[in-house]
C-alpha cells in the first residue's frame, strides 16, 4: 500500500492539473449533505468556461479517475452530475492511510529549506496590565498566535519587546502568552550619538516638552519611493524622547543579534512530517508567502524582516518609530511590514472605559459562577479547580479575541449567557468536547481494566471499512485530513500589493477548532462508541475509537497553537 501523508491541498492540485491549463476549478465539500453523494466537485459553470458547451474529454475523466502522486488520496468514482464534476474517494482505504499515521497528521509539514528570521514587535507590551486597552490586548494575543504557528513551520521568530515591567509579565502567565522578559532596557548611547546631528533646530521660542531630546523630520523618508507605499503622508516630525530610542535599540539589537535558539519549546514539541522531495506545493500567486521563502544562513540583516503587531490607535505613532529607525540607522532592515489589529468595541460600554486586566477579571468571574451553577458549592475556594477556571477564563478570551479575522472590528458581548457549554461558538465549548473525549478514553480504560473490553489491538488489524457513519466521515475529512494545511496557512504573511500592510489569518485555527468541535458533539450525542462488551462489536467500537484518537490528537495540537492546555473535566 501507498505511504506518505495525504493532502487537501495536494490532492486540488492535483485535480486542477488533471484537467489541463488554466485556474482552479475544484474545490473540497465541507456540508455533511454534499459528502453523502461526492468528496469534491469540479462546478459545471467552471467547466463550461474550460471546456465550452461540449462535455469533458473522455481522456481528462479518465486522467480524474486515474489520479495519484504524492498527498493524492486513491479515487473510487468520477462522474458527470448535474452540479458538476463529482468525485468520490476510496473512503475505507482514506481512513486506513489517515488512521494509521495519526501523528503525522497532527503536527505541521517543515518546509525542505529553513524559514526567514523575523522580528515580531508587538509595542502593546510596553504597557502596564492597567492601562493595555481591549485593543491592544487583542494585538498582544495575535502576536503570541502568530509566534507560535511560525514557529511550527520551521521560522525562526524573535520576540520584542523583552516585557520588563513585573505586573505586565504576570499579567501575560494568566493569559498564558509566552513571550520573554528582561530585566533592564537596551542602552541608547550609539542611537543617541546619531541622533544629535540630525535635529531640526528649534523654532524661534518654541518650548520642547520636558524629557524630549530634539526633533527631527521625517518627510523625506516618507516622500522617498521606496518608503512611501502606505505611510501616512501627514507623517512630518518626530519628537525624540529617550523611551523612544530606547524603543529603536531593542529593535536594533534583535536584528543585528540573533539568538541561536529562536524557535522555544513549542517546536520541539513537534514531530515535524517532512514531505517527499518531489511534493508539489500549490501556492495562490497573490500571497507573499513568507513561510517558504528561502534565506540563506549568513544573508545578514537583509534576511531578516520586521513584522510589527500594532492596534489600529498604534499605528501612526509605529509609523514615525519605522522611518525613524531608517533614519538612524543605515543598516535597518528594509523590510518593515505592519499588521495592523482593528479596533475592539464592547456591547453597551465604551470600550475605553474597560481595560485588559478588568475584562480578564470579569470572564474569569463569570466562569467561577458558571460552574458554581453547574457543580454547586463554591468552587472558587477549591485547589483542584482553580487551574481549570484560569485555563476556562483564557480559553474564553483568546476565542473571542482570535476568532475574528485581526483587521476587522470585533464586538465583545460581556453578558454571562456568552459564557456556557451550550454556546456553540465559544472557548469553553471547545473546552468542554476536549473534556469530552478525555471522558471517553478515560471510560474505556477504566472499563478494559475491569475486564469488560480486550486491550487495545494494533491498528493494523482494524477495519476500517466498518465506519460507515456520515458523521465518522465528517470528521476525518473536515478535521484530521485538512489539519496540517490550517496550520500552514495560519503562518501566512500575505500582501496584497506592495507596501507597508501584511494580512494574517489568525482566525482560522479557533474557527477550525469550533467547527471540529461543533461535528464531534453532533457524533458523540448520536453514536454510542463505546458499546456493550460483546466479541462481534469490538471491530467497529475499536475503529470508532482510533477515529477519535485522532479528533483528540488534532485539538490538542489546535488548542497548542493558542497556548491552552487540554483539560479533562470542567
Amino acid at each position: 500500500m501507498a505511504t506518505g501523508r495525504l493532502g487537501v491541498r495536494d490532492m486540488l492540485g492535483a485535480l486542477n492539473a488533471a484537467l489541463g491549463p488554466g485556474g482552479p476549478v475544484w474545490f473540497k465539500e465541507t456540508h455533511a449533505r454534499h459528502l453523502r453523494i461526492r468528496d469534491f466537485l469540479a462546478p459545471r459553470r467552471a467547466l463550461r468556461a474550460r471546456f465550452g458547451d461540449e462535455q469533458v474529454p473522455e481522456h481528462v475523466l479518465h486522467a480524474v479517475a486515474c489520479l495519484q502522486g504524492p498527498g493524492v488520496a486513491p479515487v473510487l468514482c468520477c462522474a458527470p452530475t448535474p452540479a458538476g464534476l463529482s468525485l468520490q474517494l476510496q473512503r475505507p482505504v482514506v481512513f486506513e492511510r489517515v488512521l494509521g499515521s495519526v501523528a503525522s497528521y497532527a503536527t505541521p509539514t517543515r518546509p525542505a529549506s529553513p524559514g526567514p528570521r523575523i522580528v515580531l514587535h508587538c509595542p502593546a507590551l510596553r504597557c502596564s496590565p492597567g492601562t493595555l486597552s481591549l485593543s491592544q490586548l487583542r494585538a498582544v494575543l495575535v502576536a503570541d498566535h502568530l509566534a507560535r504557528a511560525l514557529r511550527a513551520q520551521g521560522m525562526c521568530v524573535h520576540l520584542v519587546p523583552a516585557v520588563q515591567d513585573p505586573h505586565m509579565s504576570t499579567f501575560l502567565q494568566k493569559l498564558r502568552v509566552d513571550w520573554p522578559t528582561a530585566s533592564e532596557r537596551a542602552s541608547i548611547e550609539t542611537l543617541k550619538s546619531r541622533v544629535h546631528a540630525g535635529f531640526t533646530s528649534v523654532h524661534d521660542g518654541e518650548k520642547l516638552p520636558p524629557g524630549v531630546l530634539g526633533r527631527l523630520c521625517l518627510k523625506d523618508l516618507v516622500e522617498e519611493q521606496s518608503h512611501r507605499a502606505g505611510y501616512d503622508p501627514t507623517v512630518d516630525n518626530c519628537l525624540v524622547t529617550e523611551d523612544l530610542l530606547s524603543l529603536l535599540a531593542e529593535l536594533q539589537k534583535a536584528v543585528q543579534h540573533w539568538p541561536e535558539d529562536s524557535n522555544p519549546s513549542l517546536v520541539s514539541n513537534f514531530q515535524f512530517h517532512k514531505p517527499p522531495a518531489n511534493q508539489i506545493t500549490y501556492i495562490s500567486a497573490v500571497s507573499v508567502l513568507f513561510l517558504y521563502k528561502t534565506v540563506a544562513p549568513d544573508a545578514g540583516e537583509d534576511s531578516c524582516m520586521v513584522v510589527h503587531v500594532v492596534s489600529c490607535e498604534e499605528e501612526f505613532q509605529q509609523q514615525k518609530l519605522d522611518l525613524l529607525w531608517w533614519k538612524l540607522d543605515d543598516q535597518a532592515p528594509p523590510r518593515q511590514k505592519h499588521l495592523v489589529c482593528g479596533p475592539v468595541k464592547v456591547a453597551g460600554v465604551p470600550s475605553t472605559l474597560m481595560t485588559a486586566s478588568e475584562y480578564y477579571e470579569s470572564r474569569h468571574t463569570q466562569v467561577c459562577k458558571a460552574s458554581a451553577l453547574k457543580h454547586g458549592g463554591n468552587l472558587a475556594q477549591d485547589p483542584d479547580w482553580t487551574e481549570i477556571f484560569g485555563v476556562l477564563s483564557v480559553a474564553t478570551i483568546k476565542f473571542e479575541m482570535l476568532s475574528t479575522a485581526p483587521q476587522s472590528q470585533l464586538l465583545l458581548a460581556l453578558a454571562d449567557s456568552s459564557i456556557s457549554t451550550k454556546g456553540t461558538r465559544s472557548g469553553i465549548f471547545v473546552m468542554y468536547n476536549c473534556a469530552r473525549l478525555a471522558t471517553l478514553f478515560e471510560g474505556y480504560k477504566c472499563s478494559m481494566e475491569q475486564g469488560l473490553y480486550p486491550t487495545f489491538p494494533p491498528v493494523s488489524s482494524l477495519d476500517f471499512s466498518l465506519l460507515q457513519d456520515e458523521g465518522e466521515w465528517l470528521l476525518l475529512f473536515n478535521s484530521v485530513l485538512p489539519f496540517p494545511d490550517v496550520l500552514s496557512q495560519t503562518a501566512v504573511l500575505t500582501c496584497i500589493a506592495p507596501g507597508l500592510h501584511v494580512t494574517a489569518r489568525t482566525e482560522m485555527v479557533c474557527k477550525f477548532l469550533v467547527q471540529l468541535s461543533m461535528d464531534f458533539s453532533s457524533y458523540y450525542n448520536r453514536v454510542h462508541v463505546l458499546g456493550e462488551p460483546r466479541p462481534h462489536l469490538f471491530g467497529q467500537m475499536f475503529a470508532r475509537l482510533q477515529l477519535l484518537k485522532a479528533v483528540r490528537e488534532v485539538l490538542h495540537a489546535g488548542l497548542a497553537m493558542l497556548g491552552i492546555p487540554p483539560l479533562s473535566h470542567i
